[in-house]
C-alpha cells in the first residue's frame, strides 16, 4: 500500500487539494454550526491538514507503525472550546474518509487502472485510520467539554456564593448569572443528606419552560437554590420541589440581589421550623413565623420548653408523646376537640380528659389566649428540637401547689395527679 501511495504521491497531493475545498464548501453549506463559528480560509486549511494525516497514516499503518493522532486530538479540543456539536465534528471526519478513498481511487486509475485491485487491501486500512482519527478528536473533544464544564460550574458557584452570602460584588455577580437588577426572588435550602443533587445547576425540574427558573448551589454542609420568580406566585415552588422527595425551607419574595444573602438566612431558618421527623415538603416562613421565632433562638427554645411543658416531659415517655400529640392536634384543629378527636381516632371525652390533664400539668388554661400562644410556641420548641421524655436523675417529685396569692407574672400550677 505505501508503494502504491508513493508511486502517485503528486497526483494524489493535488487531489486531496480539491477533496479539501469541496469538503469545505459542503460543510459551510449544510451545517450551520460550521458557519457560524469560523470562517473559510481557517477551516480550508484544518480539513485539507487532516486529510493528508488519514493519508499519512494509511502509510505508516502499511509500514507497521502506530498513526500519528496528536493532531486529532488538538482538533477535538479545539472543536469543544468553541463550541461546536461533537455531531458536527464526527460528521465531517466521515466525510473526509470517504473523498480520501475517492481520492486514492481516482489517482491510481490515472497512473495505472490495472493496479486498482491492489489498492483494495487498503480500504479497511484506511477506515481503521479514519476511526483512530475520530475517536481520538472525540475523546479529546469530550475531555476537554468535560473540563470547561466543571470550570463553568466552578465559576458559577463562586458567583452563588457571592449573592447568597453577600460577599463581593453582588451586582456583577447577578448579571454574570443573568439576572436583573430588580425582579421577585426567593431563596430554598434544602435539608442536608437529601437524594443527591437536585436536577439541572440551572434547571426548571418537574416543569415546562416557562416555570421559575432556579440555581443551584451545592456544598456539603447544604443545598441551596436561588429561584427567580418572575411572575410566579411563591408558592410555585412547592411544585417544583416537590419531585425532590425532600424537606425545604422557603424564604420570602425579594426584590434585588443584594437582599438574597438575608433571604438565604430566612430559608435555612424556615427550614429549622420543621420537625426532624416531618414529612417531604416545602416549608414557606411566611406561614411559619411562630415557629421560626422559636427556632431562631435554641437557647430560648430550650428555656420555653422547660418552663411551659416540663412537667409534661417529666412524664413516662409514652405519656407525654400522647399529651404532645394531643396538644398538637388540637393546636392544628384550630382548638376544635371534635376534628381533633376524629384525626386522633379516640373519642372526643379522650381527648378532653387529655387536654385538662395537661393543664392542671403546665398550669395555663386552653381558654386563655395568651396561655395557647405559650403552649403553642412551646410544643413548636419540642418539635422542633425533641428533648428525651422521662424524669431525669436531678428531677424532684412535683409538690403541691402553695396556698396564697399567686405572684404577678406568674400562674399558679395544679398538683400532679397520682399516677
Amino acid at each position: 500500500m505505501d508503494r502504491i501511495i508513493e508511486e502517485i504521491r503528486e497526483d494524489l497531493t493535488r487531489r486531496i487539494a480539491v477533496a479539501a475545498d469541496r469538503l469545505t464548501d459542503r460543510t459551510l453549506t449544510e451545517d450551520p454550526a460550521y458557519a457560524a463559528l469560523t470562517g473559510r480560509a481557517e477551516l480550508r486549511e484544518r480539513i485539507h491538514h487532516t486529510l493528508h494525516q488519514a493519508v499519512e497514516g494509511l502509510v505508516r499503518s502499511a509500514r507497521g507503525l502506530p498513526v500519528e493522532l496528536s493532531d486529532a486530538r488538538a482538533t477535538g479540543a479545539l472543536r469543544a472550546g468553541q463550541g461546536l456539536p461533537l455531531d458536527s465534528l464526527r460528521r465531517t471526519y466521515r466525510y473526509g474518509g470517504r473523498l480520501v478513498w475517492q481520492s486514492l481511487t481516482e489517482a491510481v486509475a490515472a497512473h495505472d487502472r490495472a493496479a486498482l485491485p491492489r489498492l483494495l487491501p487498503g480500504a479497511g486500512a484506511l477506515w481503521d485510520v479514519l476511526d483512530q482519527m475520530t475517536d481520538a478528536a472525540s475523546e479529546a473533544y469530550l475531555r476537554a467539554g468535560a473540563e470547561r464544564g466543571e470550570r463553568e460550574r466552578e465559576r458559577r458557584a463562586g458567583l452563588l456564593d457571592v449573592l447568597l452570602d453577600g460577599s463581593g460584588p453582588v451586582a456583577e455577580a447577578a448579571a454574570q448569572l443573568g439576572l436583573p437588577e430588580r425582579g421577585r426572588f426567593a431563596v430554598v435550602v434544602l435539608r442536608p443528606g437529601g437524594p443527591g443533587t437536585p436536577g439541572r445547576p440551572d434547571g426548571r425540574p418537574g416543569a415546562g419552560p416557562d416555570a421559575p427558573r432556579l440555581l443551584w448551589r451545592i456544598r456539603a454542609d447544604a443545598e441551596t437554590g436561588l429561584a427567580e420568580l418572575g411572575h410566579h406566585p411563591l408558592e410555585s415552588l412547592r411544585g417544583l420541589l416537590a419531585p425532590l422527595g425532600v424537606r425545604a425551607g422557603v424564604s420570602p419574595v425579594v426584590g434585588a440581589p443584594a437582599e438574597l444573602a438575608g433571604a438565604r438566612r430566612l430559608a435555612a431558618l424556615a427550614l429549622r421550623t420543621a420537625p426532624p421527623s416531618a414529612a417531604p415538603g416545602a416549608a414557606l416562613l411566611d406561614e411559619r413565623l411562630p415557629a421560626a421565632l422559636v427556632a431562631a433562638d435554641a437557647e430560648l427554645a430550650a428555656r420555653l420548653r422547660q418552663v411551659v411543658l416540663g412537667p409534661v416531659l417529666e412524664l413516662p415517655a409514652e405519656d407525654a408523646r400522647v399529651l404532645l400529640t394531643t396538644l398538637g392536634t388540637w393546636l392544628a384543629c384550630q382548638g376544635s376537640t371534635t376534628q381533633a378527636a376524629q384525626r386522633l381516632y379516640c373519642h372526643r371525652n379522650t381527648v378532653s380528659n387529655r387536654l385538662r390533664r395537661l393543664e392542671r400539668l403546665t398550669g395555663r388554661a386552653l381558654s386563655d389566649p395568651a396561655h395557647v400562644v405559650e403552649l403553642a410556641l412551646a410544643h413548636a420548641a419540642v418539635t422542633q428540637h425533641p428533648a428525651p421524655a422521662g424524669p431525669t436523675p436531678a428531677a424532684a417529685p412535683a409538690a403541691p401547689a402553695a396556698a396564697g396569692p399567686t405572684p404577678a407574672g406568674t400562674v399558679r400550677r395544679s398538683p400532679r395527679p397520682p399516677g
